[in-house]
């Protein structure tokens, strides 16, 4: 109706029906992804679902008493188990837990960072930014290729009133080379809290949720419950990203240093709603139950690459190209974690090539199809694409082709 009136306002009555498509494509709508890229922020990170009925909650009701409790509480009790942890809280993302904390635990107060560990992620967040919004004051540590003990050490000792330890790690680059850094596990020495925001939200480097091993790709990465276990007084990391739940930051570890945080007067401008707070339970509760595969980044991640291998041949048998451009194959390909997570990474897939560059028809459909094109072919990989979607693709090539002829 909107587009309507606008329509007639500026006398285009006849561009009434395309001014509407156009309002329509900028709304939130789901897409399918096959760019191989299985945390792909421009789509929304981790693919979550939930169903649930518009109802009451006990957000912040205890049941037991009949007054007023904490929205933290049961995710928060949730999540400290998982990570094997006194306690955790929830807020919006994995910035804003960096902020809360230093804020919480740091302000006017002296916070040491490794120069190497001063980073840059998505939309021009620094650490040395938030720092000072936060009124924690930075102490850098070390060069930015090597940060060695005595270095924090130093620190400690030149700066009377330092707070804490933060360990930031570098998920979205890498230093090679002529390089050094300490382990958690060495600073535990020094008399001073620990924070580590490990940023892409590994829970256990065991993966006890998955039926086999962990996967090779994740060699390396940090994890919560290691990271805890190994010294560091609290964690932080994002909800979104390998934790596959909802977009959230999540703080854990050591009960008073998490009760600080919760009760600093930011904590509620970077609370989640109650719907992030059921989706992350759900997500939770799935790793405590070890059912990986009910946590759909994990099984997209897990799928062998034969299963895709059979999938892209049963499509390409399925598509009636004839003789005419684009052309469709089954081929091998490398998808990548994504999300600024394990940036040198990839990981073996199977998918589609097509001949020349369709992406703009792809993502003209009215689901949306989403490709990545290399060297000026459209590749489809299907570890990001669900099974159930695979007669969706079928669809979009026979319509290509029917349109090349």
């Amino acid at each position: 109706m909107e587009v309507a009136r606008q329509a007639i306002a500026e006398q285009r009555v006849d561009q009434a029906p395309e001014l509407a498509r156009r309002r329509k494509r900028r709304m939130l709508a789901p897409v399918i992804n096959a760019t191989g890229v299985l945390l792909h922020t421009n789509l929304g990170r981790a693919p979550v679902g939930i169903e649930l009925a518009a109802t009451y909650s006990n957000l912040e009701l205890d049941l037991e008493s009949g007054r007023r409790g904490s929205r933290q509480r049961a995710v928060g009790d949730l999540l400290a188990t998982a990570c094997g942890a006194e306690a955790a809280m929830v807020v919006n993302n994995c910035a804003g837990a960096v902020l809360l904390t230093l804020a919480a635990l740091g302000a006017g107060r002296g916070v040491a960072v490794s120069r190497g560990e001063m980073v840059e992620i998505g939309g021009g967040f620094r650490i040395p930014d938030v720092m000072r919004q936060s009124g924690a004051r930075l102490v850098e540590v070390g060069t930015t290729n090597r940060s060695r003990f005595s270095d924090y050490a130093d620190a400690l000792t030149d700066d009377d009133d330092l707070a804490m330890i933060l360990k930031v790690h570098r998920s979205n680059y890498e230093i090679v080379g002529f390089t050094e850094d300490v382990d958690v596990s060495d600073l535990r020495e020094l008399d001073v809290p620990i924070v580590a925001d490990i940023g892409s939200g590994l829970l256990d480097s065991g993966c006890p949720w998955l039926s086999g091993p962990p996967p090779p790709w994740l060699a390396d990465e940090p994890a919560a419950r290691q990271t805890l276990r190994s010294g560091a007084d609290l964690v932080l990391f994002s909800g979104d990203k390998l934790f596959g739940g909802p977009q959230a930051g999540i703080i854990a570890g050591r009960l008073d240093l998490v009760e600080r945080c919760a009760r600093h007067p930011l904590a509620r401008a970077l609370r989640p709603g109650d719907l992030v707070l059921w989706a992350l339970q759900l997500t939770t509760v799935a790793y405590l139950d070890r059912r990986g595969a009910d946590i759909p980044f994990w099984k997209m991640a897990s799928t062998p690459v034969a299963e895709l291998a059979e999938r892209a041949a049963k499509i390409c048998a399925a598509v009636d190209t004839g003789t005419v451009a684009p052309t469709v194959e089954a081929v091998p390909t490398e998808a990548v974690p994504g999300g600024g997570t394990l940036p040198t990474v990839t990981i073996p897939s199977y998918g589609l090539q097509l001949g020349g560059d369709v992406s703009e028809q792809l993502r003209e459909r009215e689901r949306p199809v989403v490709a990545r094109v290399d060297q000026g072919l459209t590749l489809l990989d299907l570890r990001t694409v669900a099974p159930v979607d695979d007669d969706e693709l079928v669809d979009a090539l026979g319509t290509l082709a029917a349109g090349s002829r």
